[in-house]
C-alpha cells in the first residue's frame, strides 16, 4: 500500500507540473528546476525510518549528480533550439550527461591532483 501512495503522491506531483507548463513554459521550467525528484525521495526515505547520516548521504549523492545534470539541460536546450529532433537531442544529453560523470570521477579521483 506505502508503494501504491509513494508512486500516486510522486505522479500527481509530476502531473500538476507539466500541465502547468503547457499553459506557461517559464513557471513549468521553473518549478522542474526545483529539486522535487530529491525532495520526494528524501521524504520517502525519511518516512521509511532512515536515519541522518543515510539521508546525508543521499544528498550529497544529489549534489555530485548536478553538474552532469547542469550539462545534460543544456545540451537538450540547445538542441531543441536548433531545431534537432526531440528523441536526438536527449540522446545527446544524456550523452554529455555520461562524460561529464566520467571526467568528474577522473578530475575527483585525484589523478590530475597528484602529479608533481
Amino acid at each position: 500500500m506505502y508503494t501504491i501512495v509513494k508512486i500516486t503522491v510522486s505522479a500527481l506531483v509530476i502531473g500538476v507540473i507539466t500541465a502547468l507548463a503547457k499553459h506557461s513554459p517559464r513557471f513549468g521550467g521553473i518549478l522542474a528546476a526545483l529539486p522535487l525528484v530529491s525532495l520526494l525521495s528524501l521524504f520517502w526515505l525519511y518516512t521509511q525510518g532512515e536515519r541522518g547520516d543515510h539521508l546525508s548521504q543521499f544528498l550529497y549523492g544529489v549534489l555530485y549528480g548536478l553538474p552532469s545534470t547542469i550539462v545534460l539541460i543544456f545540451i537538450v536546450a540547445l538542441s531543441l533550439k536548433h531545431s534537432l529532433p526531440f528523441l536526438l537531442s536527449v540522446v545527446l544529453g544524456v550523452g554529455g550527461w555520461g562524460l561529464c560523470l566520467l571526467l568528474q570521477k577522473f578530475l575527483l579521483s585525484g589523478v590530475l591532483l597528484n602529479f608533481r
